[in-house]
């Protein structure tokens, strides 16, 4: 009887511990939730006070989390707060994937275009890495993608084959109660398509000069929609241009892949990346969230010392 008081006593303990270290886990994912277009617009909006927010491009990477995977975002969220930029394409069947080339070459076990395979056949090859290394993941659809983010995070969907009125009719069916879905568009002509058709969606839309801060603001699109994106660093020629932008409640965002993520060694990539968090931008888009978990992205604290 005692033996068995004595299991049942163990199994109790390692069931509390299990559950334990489950909250402890969950405790440790950053969440993001958008209930409502209100909240999504809060959320970018501007204001001096905000710590900088970081964007995934691709999603985030680590060695052992390729790009566009929902398990690489799931692990940065573990790391920090942050939204995610991912690539939409088409397959032959007309299933929208998450993928940035047109092949599937660079980051997973086969080869060939995008457009030529099946989603199911796409099931039969796994995602790599950035070192190549192949992982046991799989491409997701991007349906899978926004069901997981719900409640999680915001999606910046760049748009690299769907035709835009694919794209539309989802917003306007089976994403209608979707509020954490904003869109990279390229032109003001996408822009205003989207606008005219889709009330429950934001907007990424390049301002990196001042005519490009007239042509959206003749658009007719309001400002409280967009975040500007004004390329690769806060530029100290363009201090103008960024006041203009903030007047409006919108915030800047620079994009780090193709400069700061870049460089080596990694001290040096950290000192990089320290002088564009001193150039003081809203958003920080990099290929590496992680990297930046060391570094403080507080503005508060900055303007304290």
């Amino acid at each position: 009887m005692k033996h068995i008081k004595f299991l049942a006593f163990t199994t109790f303990i390692a069931g509390f511990l299990i559950f334990s270290s489950c909250n402890v886990e969950q405790k440790k994912v950053h969440k993001t939730n958008i209930r409502s277009k209100l909240d999504l617009q809060k959320y970018f909006h501007y204001s001096p006070d905000k710590d900088i927010i970081i964007a995934g491009h691709r999603g985030g990477m680590q060695e052992g989390y390729p790009e566009n995977c929902i398990a690489s975002c799931e692990n940065t969220l573990r790391l920090m707060p942050a939204y995610f930029e991912i690539d939409a394409r088409l397959t032959k069947d007309s299933v929208i994937v998450l993928m940035h080339d047109a092949t599937i070459d660079r980051t997973t076990t086969g080869k060939g275009l995008v457009s030529d395979y099946s989603y199911k056949e796409l099931q039969d090859f796994y995602l790599k890495d950035r070192q190549g290394n192949v992982t046991p993941y799989k491409i997701p659809t991007l349906d899978e993608m926004l069901e997981w983010g719900k409640g999680k995070t915001v999606f910046n969907i760049d748009n690299k084959s769907v035709p835009w009125h694919v794209i539309s009719d989802n917003l306007n069916g089976k994403w209608k109660d979707y509020h954490h879905i904003m869109l990279y568009v390229r032109t003001s002509e996408e822009c205003r398509f989207y606008f005219d058709r889709n009330d429950n969606v934001g907007f990424f839309f390049e301002i990196s000069d001042m005519d490009l801060y007239h042509e959206f603001d003749a658009l007719g699109v309001p400002w409280e929609r967009i975040v500007a994106y004004v390329k690769n660093t806060m530029a100290p020629e363009k201090q103008e241009l960024y006041r203009l932008i903030h007047s409006h409640g919108v915030m800047c965002q620079i994009a780090i892949a193709p400069t700061a993520d870049k460089v080596e060694p990694y001290e040096a990539k950290l000192e990089a990346y320290q002088r564009e968090i001193d150039r003081n931008p809203d958003i920080i888009e990099t290929d590496y969230p992680s990297n930046l978990v060391s570094l403080s992205l507080s503005r508060t604290q900055k303007k304290q010392l």
